[in-house]
């Protein structure tokens, strides 16, 4: 997912992926707390973990910061305030 976003579909097509990802790793984070040895789930795990921060971090390239908290760094001017925010996608 290197290939720079070209329109606003394409912004609301990689949050799409990223909350399929974020899903699926909420699921394993709840079955690994009961299956804790199942090694396949843990590798599927980090597998999906680093997804989640190689397309968190194309989003933010192309839209601006996704993460708050100190998660995200913001360009200059502060760009918090610009529109849609994650949450309004």
């Amino acid at each position: 997912m290197n290939n720079p976003p070209k329109a606003a579909t394409d912004r609301y097509e990689l949050m799409e992926k990223i909350q399929i990802v974020d899903f699926a790793l909420v699921e394993l984070t709840l079955y690994l707390d009961t299956h804790p040895n199942d090694f396949q789930a843990i590798q599927q795990f980090n597998e999906l973990a680093v997804q989640s921060r190689d397309l968190k971090a194309n989003y933010e390239k192309h839209f601006g910061p996704l993460r708050q908290y100190g998660a995200s760094f913001s360009g200059y001017p502060w760009n918090w305030k610009d529109s849609p925010w994650p949450w309004q996608l």
